[in-house]
């Protein structure tokens, strides 16, 4: 049987499944999770290879009604150009629900001449079955999507559905990555991620958007890897909060990275950590240039 191999992307809008889907479908953590909107914050790629079939996934930054600053401006230009030169797209909406952000990710598919697939997560929360039959009627006048699929990315429903059609949609060809390959992230940025969805995870309210994570050290040894990193805030009086009483929520947050990255990389880890204070970050190009989360293009 012949190879083929294609590139796909996923696009929705924030915190509707996007991260978890990738997570399953590539068998690793290497995208963030958090149950709070803009926790993935650059174009992350995962790599499920099989027998016959590679697909390079994309996980798009969740797109913002909203974009006052240049930080939501980059993710959102960073998301469109996610579709430009793929096989295949999958847009994720929450069963039931169609917000204006939804609406917002549905006008950026308006130019996109790859097949289009819309996965309609968390059907498993939805009782009686029969109260899906009007919103999939609704949603299908709203594009011309190529399959409609009701599903689940935690609970794996109908998720062989999905792969199955994107396999069909990918060109005959050979692998653009190696067959071990999960992701072409450097791990430096991976390691970032991991550190930035506990402060997703461990703070409250707006903070966590006012936060970036720099990993300025990453040294592996025979025995661990020794990773130094920057906390970067915008005010000084975020930092004193990141930092906790006594150093507790600094301290707590590394330790639920560490336990994370030794996850992925099946090493022993030990992070350094320092809160770094610089005003209007979000709206600096050099920073968000060395963040990775704006590219040079």
């Amino acid at each position: 049987m012949n190879k083929r191999c294609g590139y796909v992307s996923i696009i929705g809008r924030p915190n509707v499944g996007k991260s978890t889907l990738l997570n399953l479908l590539v068998g690793y953590k290497i995208s963030a999770i958090a149950n709070k909107p803009q926790t993935t914050r650059t174009n992350v790629r995962g790599i499920v290879t099989d027998e016959n079939y590679q697909l390079i996934f994309t996980d798009t930054p969740g797109i913002h009604q909203q974009a006052k600053n240049l930080l939501n401006m980059t993710l959102n230009s960073e998301a469109v150009a996610a579709l430009e030169d793929v096989d295949a797209v999958v847009m994720i909406v929450e069963a039931l629900k169609w917000t204006d952000e939804d609406e917002l990710a549905l006008k950026r598919l308006k130019h996109v001449k790859s097949p289009v697939y819309l996965l309609v997560n968390k059907v498993d929360r939805v009782k009686p079955k029969e109260r899906l039959f009007p919103y999939l009627e609704k949603v299908s006048a709203k594009y011309h999507f190529k399959e409609i699929i009701p599903g689940s990315a935690t609970n794996q429903i109908n998720t062989d559905r999905l792969l199955k059609v994107l396999v069909e949609s990918a060109p005959e060809g050979e692998w653009a990555y190696d067959e071990d390959s999960i992701t072409d992230q450097p791990i430096r940025s991976l390691c970032a991620e991991f550190i930035r969805e506990q402060l997703v995870l461990n703070l409250h309210q707006e903070l966590p958007y006012f936060t970036a994570v720099h990993i300025e050290r990453y040294e592996e040894t025979p025995r661990h890897v020794e990773i130094d990193a920057v906390i970067w805030v915008a005010r000084e009086s975020q930092k004193g909060i990141i930092i906790g009483k006594k150093g507790e929520t600094l301290k707590r947050i590394g330790t639920d990275a560490r336990r994370s990255i030794e996850e992925f990389i099946d090493k022993k880890v030990v992070i350094k950590q320092w809160v770094k204070v610089e005003e209007e970050w979000q709206n600096n190009p050099r920073h968000l240039q060395e963040l990775g989360i704006m590219s040079n293009r």
